[in-house]
């Protein structure tokens, strides 16, 4: 294992003095909470016995307060094909808990969002959003303080970010993330973006459409293109939260099965009455938060988390910020090709070698921390080894030194680009990020008119007109967490697509954010300042000239500077109304920008 690269440690000691005194102090509060004696020998009979109240077959065991209780909290629902996979899961950890000699309770149920339901329609708007209300849902499940050490189920794109950001609030509990994995192959991903492109030239049915998507869409499980629930399972490897390997084993299998149970038995072990107490506070520190940005650098993961990570580093006392990310990107290669960065999908990424091949990658070239303090023993070394089952029993084996597929996983020496997917694009229209690794690299630099909307269906409708056939970069604005909650743009990419397919230079700059699966057109996204409240891309016009250089990392309106700088603001569209957004209003009205994590939540805590 190489020395650590000289750029990520400069990074790392730029986030640990950025952040100095707000982990200082979130050290102290979680020494504090551990301190205060707060916990089930000290609270009140009438207190105990509440908490027992509904667990008839472990309430003797429960009483006297010396087994670990480990709470359960829980995002399942089982119109989420991602967490239907948890119906059964908290019955059989209670089994698990008393085979280590613990016992198990659900703590609580966190709300769980589909996107893919939600996709272009006004229940998207509710969808950031539902991460910091899962925040606060974990913190409720977690507040009753009688529990020792908690499992978090959870999956998909909020619902992994905001269990973080609830936990790490309880940073003197041992925690651990369970996933549930992928499901299996269906149709391939890049077959069904062409029948979508298809169909947004009326050249599909809507009967072709649905049975293509129910085809790629099938059984339980997470989708299988690296999105933003799948680069989830990536960064939680990469930060020592899950049992090593457990991303992407398929669910109903024996080793799902057995990887779940290893993570509750770990939990037992790793208490605060034990010899190896591990904190969720002290696993999630500076050197963990980077190793997270790390691998998603490395993997070409979902943009999403340039928001992410940032709002779950802060629950942890960590900043760190878009910057940070830029520098890390120009030094981490590129060692997969996984949709929509290539074709293959995770279950094939996963054959192939998996996160360990890319941790173990990582570690030898000196690409990442190895000194950091993991769930499972063993340190980020453990999760450069991949689980199998040997008939009955969970083991762990070295990987080889080349991957079973270079198409999809590559060595750190041979990597498919020598950068990370990721830019920072800065100029007189803000401040964007644009992921790079699945588009072609004669389409980094694009110059073409501007065509000014605020509204995604009036896209769509501009594009079946005709009056997007030619260059252009849309202008989606907006779209931002205080405008409208900062909605997924992803319903854009076909028609987009389908303008980039005939020939024309196409891009798209928005204050708004696009799916994880979004790929091959060049989008400057999460611009801020956002429109609402005086960003620049509020004086945009139809025609401006506008130039995004993700070569050079800047984004322009070739607008003469003393005319920019007298154009007033275009007014904002009305406040949305209706499925629910003007219960958000506060959220709106008080979320931070989007490179501090877009958090109402964080911003009023100080945090």
């Amino acid at each position: 294992m190489a020395m650590l690269h000289p750029e990520i440690a400069a990074v790392t000691d730029r986030v640990i003095e950025r952040s100095k005194a707000r982990r200082q102090a979130y050290l102290e509060l979680i020494r504090r909470e551990r301190e205060s004696g707060a916990d089930r020998p000290k609270l009140g009979c009438a207190n105990l016995a509440h908490a027992y109240a509904g667990t008839d077959e472990q309430r003797d065991l429960m009483t006297p307060g010396n087994r670990m209780n480990i709470g359960i909290v829980t995002s399942y629902n089982d119109m989420l094909s991602a967490h239907a996979t948890y119906y059964r899961y908290p019955e059989q950890m209670k089994v698990w808990a008393l085979e280590a000699g613990a016992t198990a309770q659900v703590a609580g149920g966190v709300p769980a969002m589909c996107d893919g339901v939600t996709q272009g329609y006004e229940g998207m708007e509710l969808s950031l959003f539902s991460r910091d209300t899962i925040a606060l849902s974990t913190a409720v499940s977690l507040s009753h303080r009688v529990f020792e050490g908690a499992a978090l189920l959870g999956i998909c794109d909020k619902i992994v970010p905001g269990l973080l950001m609830g936990a790490l609030r309880f940073g003197h509990l041992p925690m651990v993330m369970i996933p549930g994995g992928p499901m299996r192959s269906g149709v391939a991903n890049k077959e069904k973006a062409a029948v979508r492109e298809r169909y947004a030239e009326g050249k599909a049915t809507r009967e072709e459409l649905l049975a293509s998507e129910i085809a790629a869409y099938h059984g339980k499980g997470t989708c299988t293109f690296y999105g933003t629930a799948n680069s989830n399972q990536m960064m939680m490897e990469a930060m020592g939260l899950h049992m090593p390997g457990a991303a992407f084993a398929n669910p109903q299998t024996k080793l799902r099965q057995e990887l779940t149970r290893a993570a509750v038995h770990r939990l037992s072990e790793i208490g605060w009455n034990g010899e190896d107490y591990r904190p969720i506070g002290h696993v999630v520190d500076e050197k963990s938060i980077v190793n997270a940005a790390i691998v998603l650098l490395a993997t070409g993961g979902s943009t999403n988390h340039l928001i992410h990570v940032p709002a779950f580093a802060r629950a942890a006392g960590i900043l760190i910020d878009w910057d940070d990310f830029d520098r890390l990107s120009r030094t981490i290669p590129l060692l997969t090709r996984v949709y929509p960065n290539g074709s293959a999908d995770v279950n094939m990424f996963e054959d192939a070698g998996g996160p360990p091949f890319v941790i173990k990658e990582l570690l030898r070239g000196g690409l990442m921390h190895a000194d950091t303090l993991t769930v499972a023993a063993g340190g980020m070394q453990a999760y450069s080894r991949k689980p199998h089952m040997d008939q009955d029993e969970l083991v762990w084996r070295d990987l080889p030194a080349k991957s079973d597929d270079e198409t999809i996983v590559r060595t750190f020496e041979a990597p498919f680009s020598a950068e990370g997917g990721f830019r920072i694009l800065k100029g007189n229209i803000g401040r964007a990020c644009i992921k790079v690794s699945a588009v072609d690299r004669d389409r980094w630099i694009i110059e073409a008119p501007a065509r000014v909307f605020t509204d995604q269906n009036a896209v769509q409708e501009a594009f079946k007109a005709g009056e997007l056939d030619r260059d252009v970069i849309v202008v989606m604005r907006f779209q931002g967490p205080r405008a409208n909650g900062m909605p997924e743009l992803h319903k854009l990419t076909p028609p987009l697509g389908v303008l980039q397919n005939r020939g024309f230079r196409v891009a798209l700059v928005t204050d708004g954010r696009m799916s994880g699966a979004s790929g091959k057109v060049p989008c400057a996204i999460h611009l801020s300042p956002e429109a609402l409240g005086g960003g620049p891309i509020a004086k945009v016009r139809d025609g401006d000239i506008i130039r995004l250089d993700a070569q050079a990392g800047t984004l322009e309106a070739l607008v003469d500077a003393a005319e920019w700088d007298a154009r007033p603001h275009t007014e904002a569209p009305p406040v949305p109304q209706g499925t629910g957004r003007e219960l958000f209003a506060m959220m709106r009205h008080h979320a931070s920008a989007a490179e501090e994590g877009a958090s109402a939540m964080l911003a009023e805590a100080g945090l």
